[in-house]
Parts: C-alpha cells; sequence; structure tokens
C-alpha cells in the first residue's frame, strides 16, 4: 500500500477556489491511478475525479465537471484537486486514493478499486 496526505482544505465562500493536494510515498507512486472522493455528512463516500498512472487520462463526476481538474506531478510524488466556482453542495471531507492495480487501462470510478486512502481534509463552502 501507499501512504497518502491530504492538505489544501478550509473555508471558502461560494464562487470561491481552493486547490488540494496529496502526497503519496511508499511505492512507486507513478504507477498508480489516483482518485478523488468526497464524503458529506450522512452521506455515502462519491467519487469527484480519478487521473491515469501516466496523468493522460482523466474523469470527472458530472457535479464536478468544468469545475474541478485533477493533475498529477509524478516528480513529486503528488496529485492535485483545484476546484473552482464552488458551491455550498461541495461541502464535505475530501479524501485521496491509490488504486489497486499497477500501469491499469482503466479509470475506475468506485471506492472498491482504491486500496490505500488518506486521512481526508475539510472543504466547508459558505453561501
Amino acid at each position: 500500500q501507499v501512504q497518502l496526505v491530504e492538505s489544501g482544505g478550509g473555508l471558502v465562500q461560494a464562487g470561491g477556489s481552493l486547490r488540494l493536494s496529496c502526497a503519496a510515498s511508499g511505492r512507486t507512486f507513478s504507477s498508480y491511478a489516483m482518485g478523488w472522493f468526497r464524503q458529506a455528512p450522512g452521506k455515502e463516500r462519491e467519487f469527484v475525479a480519478t487521473i491515469s498512472w501516466s496523468g493522460g487520462g482523466t474523469y470527472y463526476a458530472d457535479s464536478v465537471k468544468g469545475r474541478f481538474t485533477i493533475s498529477r506531478d509524478n516528480a513529486k510524488n503528488t496529485v492535485y484537486l483545484q476546484m473552482n466556482s464552488l458551491k455550498p453542495e461541495d461541502t464535505a471531507v475530501y479524501y485521496c486514493a491509490a488504486d489497486r492495480v499497477p500501469l491499469g487501462t482503466t479509470l475506475h470510478r468506485s471506492p472498491a478499486n482504491f486500496d490505500s486512502w488518506g486521512q481526508g481534509t475539510q472543504v466547508t463552502v459558505s453561501s
């Protein structure tokens, strides 16, 4: 498994922006697709975005498409989530996760396909 540490969460007004970071250690980061998920109080964890191991492929939930951008820097073992035009409904704890399979060709959306998780970072968007 890989150890993941998220940062960059906070309180922001609706329409604002935040950039989340997830630093990885413990295995070859560049060989694994990475994902961002979020969980609001009383709700299930939901998929936000994923990026392939090479960075050449990305996939987004419809709710964030056009507002959020996932990226990665394999030299820094870090994956990012740039969040723009934030809405109160984006309020949640955000988690990064690493795919189970190295050098995979499928961009997964189910949490079951990810075997390493960070501790989460809180994002709160006020109206």
